[in-house]
């Protein structure tokens, strides 16, 4: 065991190198500098920072809610949360570092959610996904980092081709985001927004057009609302117009040229236009000469609305822009002022020069003639069915004399009396003539009548009663002479034939009756030769023949 132990080596001490590394610690270095090359990558892998603005925060999550460009990802929301004023919500959201370069000064974001308008569905695959905020690249060079999202997404992308125009109009109609615009029946465009203009008293739509067919608007192209079925009544018949079934049920506009607008290159732009409420108003040409005047009227202007026609033997020569009803101190009675506009330039002079050459005191001094042979404004009734009126130039040559103050600002133009108040005049004269009639008496002596026509009729009644039997006796008394005759008529009939009996011997009646006249002619002839024979008679030798006229004139004369 001793030398055992003896036998045990002897540890040396040996100095350590400084340049000796350990192999255990380049596991740790390799880790830092792994780590260090991730943060360096991933600061330099880092996107932009976007902030968006909303009015509501639905549909969005952060950690979850992603940005898409053409449905390719492109960011993801970081944080959601309310604005200092509470009036909108704040959206922080992280790029990828590939779209620093469309974050520019018109770029677009909007919360995709299942959306219906316009007559377009979209957003229906975010039924299962969730909603995420769409991005629109724009056009610009400024760059931006601070946004307002859109409450609608835009109907077009800003990369398609094609060019956006403003419209303003009184009201929108049916008109809405997506309503489809129309050029010749073919969609070309579609509304793309509206706002209420800052005094109200209109709305400014956006809408966009297509290419190729922007080229088509210049700024002679008149639009007009193509929404529903444009019904009209007039003198030709019924007229049906409309763009296409989606256009009744959707609305939309439509725009057109005018054939007779000369050939202008294509409007810039964002060019502004007016919206016309039909294609009759929208391819009007435009009156450059307008004569404002009023016309004072004394009757009931029921049915009369702005925009009523003033009509001039059949021609359209202005329009009601004004209805005022104006308290005459003087003649103590309230005066209807309307007050219209005139358009000189439909009337067109005989000679070659235009009314628009024509100075204003040459217009006034046209109107004063006209005037002066009896021009008068007149109410009348335009439709029997609506009662809508409108107001008629006529000449009245029994109307009192009149001039236009053309000092007053607006002149007043002389008026008569309506249809209406002269058929309401003439029932006034009619009823007061009417009045002076005596009814009353009238009503009795008609009373009276009808009482003596009433016991005349009963009288007459009872008589037939009384009559009736002797009626009765009487015609068949009647009946029995008519078959008596009848029978009458008859036996002449057959006595009268030609080969009946009685003829025959009424002819040798007739015979005998001649023969008898002859011997009485001989006996006349001889007593006017032989006149004594009435007293000696006849000699022998005639006596043979004369015994029987002898003895005849002797029985005579017994």
């Amino acid at each position: 065991m001793a030398e055992s132990e003896n036998e045990i080596p002897q540890a040396v001490a040996v100095k350590k190198s400084r340049r000796t590394v350990q192999l255990v610690w380049l596991i740790p270095i390799i880790a830092a500098l792994v780590g260090g090359w991730l943060a360096v990558k991933s600061i330099l892998d880092k996107g932009p920072v976007v902030t968006i603005t909303f009015k509501t925060a639905e549909g969005l999550e952060a950690g979850k809610t992603k940005l898409k460009f053409k449905d390719v990802d492109i960011g993801l929301v970081s944080k959601v949360e309310l604005a200092k004023d509470l009036s909108n919500v704040i959206v922080t959201a992280e790029l990828v570092k590939d779209a620093e370069a469309q974050l520019v000064e018109d770029t677009q974001f909007w919360v995709v959610r299942p959306r219906i308008s316009g007559g377009s569905v979209s957003g229906l695959s975010t039924l299962l996904s969730g909603s995420y905020i769409g991005v629109g690249v724009g056009k610009s060079t400024k760059k931006q980092r601070t946004f307002t999202g859109l409450e609608v997404p835009p109907v077009f992308a800003s990369a398609e081709p094609g060019r956006e125009f403003v419209l303003r109009s009184n009201d929108i109609g049916s008109l809405d985001y997506g309503s489809p615009v129309y050029f010749r029946r073919l969609q070309v465009g579609q509304i793309v927004g509206y706002d209420l203009d800052k005094d109200g008293k209109g709305v400014t739509l956006r809408l966009f057009v297509k290419a190729p067919y922007d080229q088509y608007v210049n700024q002679n192209t008149r639009f007009w609302h193509a929404s529903g079925v444009d019904l009209t009544l007039d003198a030709s018949g019924v007229k049906v117009d409309t763009q296409s079934l989606v256009s009744i049920v959707l609305g939309g506009l439509a725009f057109q040229t005018p054939t007779t607008s000369e050939a202008l290159p294509p409007a810039e732009p964002n060019a502004a236009f007016e919206l016309f409420p039909n294609i009759e108003a929208a391819m009007k040409n435009p009156d450059l000469l307008v004569m404002k005047m009023t016309m004072t009227f004394n009757e009931s202007v029921r049915g009369l609305q702005v925009g009523a026609p003033i009509d001039f033997l059949g021609i359209e020569i202005g329009a009601v822009t004004a209805i005022k009803a104006l308290l005459n101190d003087t003649a103590k009675r309230v005066d209807i002022v309307v007050e219209v506009d005139l358009y000189p330039e439909r009337l067109r002079a005989r000679d070659v020069v235009a009314r628009s050459e024509l100075s204003a005191k040459e217009r006034a001094a046209t109107v004063d003639g006209m005037v002066a042979h009896g021009l008068r404004a007149q109410l009348r009734t335009g439709n029997l069915l609506t009662g809508q009126l409108y107001i008629a130039l006529g000449f009245a040559h029994d109307a009192p004399k009149a001039k236009i103050n053309w000092a007053a600002k607006p002149p007043d133009f002389p008026t008569v009396p309506g249809s209406i108040e002269d058929f309401k005049s003439s029932i006034t004269s009619v009823a007061r003539k009417l009045d002076k009639v005596d009814f009353e008496g009238i009503s009795t002596d008609l009373k009276q009548t009808l009482v003596s026509t009433t016991k005349m009729m009963k009288g007459l009644e009872t008589t037939i009663a009384d009559l009736t039997p002797e009626l009765k006796t009487m015609i068949a008394d009647a009946k029995a002479a008519l078959v008596s005759t009848e029978r009458t008529l008859d036996t002449a009939n057959s006595t009268l034939a030609g080969d009946s009996p009685t003829l025959q011997d009424a002819r040798a009646m007739m015979f005998e009756i001649s023969r008898t006249a002859q011997a009485f002619r001989a006996l006349a002839d001889y007593l006017e030769r032989h006149p004594e024979a009435l007293i000696s008679g006849k000699k022998a030798d005639d006596k043979k023949d004369a015994t029987k006229p002898e003895d005849g004139k002797q029985g005579e004369k017994k």
